[in-house]
């Protein structure tokens, strides 16, 4: 267990999983299927009525099919559980909207531009979120070869998008030299630390 055991007596109240699965398509293209569900331990109330203890009150898929640039092809949804049934589940095609966005170019901006709010599904929303970085992961040594021109002139995405790998950091100095930049000096003339 990665975290240290609770010193205090705990009660499980809610679970929230999301599962992202990858898979090379044998056309070239790639699907991202994702899934994000959420579970109470005990029956809650809802306006719609009771919704039972174990059982999902959210169970929704979005697939993404993506080329290996990174832009979307195709989006289809599924609510295989929802709180309010005829009205949750509705929204599904409008997220169609993210057909010919990429995922490495302004995506959480543009997602947030057309389907934030009452213009989408929190849920789907939030899980869409995540996806550019799971493609990332997918593509890591299968579609993406750092020996390719087009990579070899371009500053390697996952530079300045974490704390380990800021440029001007030790990780990068040591794993990207052509990539690193020296740290800013404080206001006496050294290094910042």
């Amino acid at each position: 267990m990665p975290l240290s055991l609770p010193v205090v007596q705990r009660t499980r109240k809610h679970t929230r999983t999301i599962k992202i699965e990858a898979f090379a398509r044998e056309d070239g293209l790639w699907d991202i299927d994702a899934c994000i569900a959420d579970i109470k331990t005990r029956d809650i109330q809802l306006a719609s009525g009771v919704h039972p203890a174990n059982t999902p009150i959210h169970e929704l898929w979005l697939r993404l099919t993506i080329d290996t640039q990174f832009n979307i092809i195709e989006v289809e949804t599924a609510s295989d559980a929802v709180p309010y049934p005829g009205y949750c589940d509705t929204i599904g095609p409008d997220y169609r909207k993210m057909v010919g966005l990429n995922l490495r170019s302004g995506f959480r901006h543009q997602l947030k531009q057309l389907l934030s709010g009452t213009h989408g599904c929190t849920h789907l929303t939030e899980l869409a979120q995540i996806l550019p970085t799971a493609a990332f992961q997918a593509f890591a040594g299968e579609a993406l070869n750092d020996s390719d021109d087009d990579l070899q002139n371009q500053k390697p995405f996952e530079l300045d998008r974490c704390h380990a790998l800021r440029t001007d950091g030790a990780a990068v100095a040591k794993y990207y030299p052509r990539w690193a930049r020296t740290p800013p000096a404080d206001i006496s003339g050294n290094p910042a630390s």
